[in-house]
């Protein structure tokens, strides 16, 4: 029996395990998010120093049937229950590239604003990245297509697997702004 603890109750017993060697490091869990009305694409990352390590990743696809309203709650819970499920510390999400079709454009807006305010509501800090710096953080440049950005997650990430071209750039925005807070990070300390 473990020994009493506050209010006579027993004291808590360390948890073991996995879950004790992923949450008793002082890394940092990021969720990347690649919004689409359709398929929106999702990766968890784990950085610890320069040490990047897959923890999970996916894609919330709703029903292409279902109103508008009903696709974008899908979304919302969707990451929601991620953020449940994953713990991370942080939010990314890719900013929202222009296309010819205004109604496009508005409908991708809708679905971005939907995984956002997911982590926004848990208390995340939720970054925005351009696709154009996202691929240059994993590919090295801005102009790669997405045949090389998931050769590079495969490369990085190499217990990813090979995830769908949504979920690796969910895990390329993930490596961004793991990135991006890292250079954060050595300029602070800089000053």
């Amino acid at each position: 029996m473990a020994e009493a603890g506050h209010f006579g109750l027993p004291s808590p017993q360390p948890p073991r395990g996995r879950w004790w060697r992923e949450h008793m490091t002082n890394a940092i869990r990021i969720l990347g998010l690649d919004p689409g009305l359709r398929r929106t694409g999702w990766g968890v990352v784990a950085v610890e120093g320069a040490r990047l390590s897959h923890i999970a990743h996916g894609v919330i696809a709703p029903d292409d049937s279902l109103p508008l309203a009903e696709r974008l709650l899908a979304l919302f819970e969707g990451v929601a229950a991620i953020i449940v499920l994953h713990a991370p510390h942080e939010a990314a999400v890719e900013e929202t590239f222009m296309t010819a079709n205004g109604a496009s454009t508005l409908k991708l807006g809708h679905a971005r604003a939907a995984v956002m305010i997911a982590p926004a509501r848990a208390g995340l800090l939720v970054a925005e990245y351009a696709a154009k710096v996202v691929k240059k953080a994993v590919v090295g440049t801005g102009g790669a297509d997405k045949g090389q950005v998931a050769f590079m997650i495969a490369r990085l990430l190499p217990t990813a697997g090979a995830p769908t071209a949504d979920a690796a750039d969910a895990l390329a925005v993930a490596i961004a702004h793991a990135h991006a807070r890292t250079a954060r990070s050595r300029l602070e300390t800089a000053r």
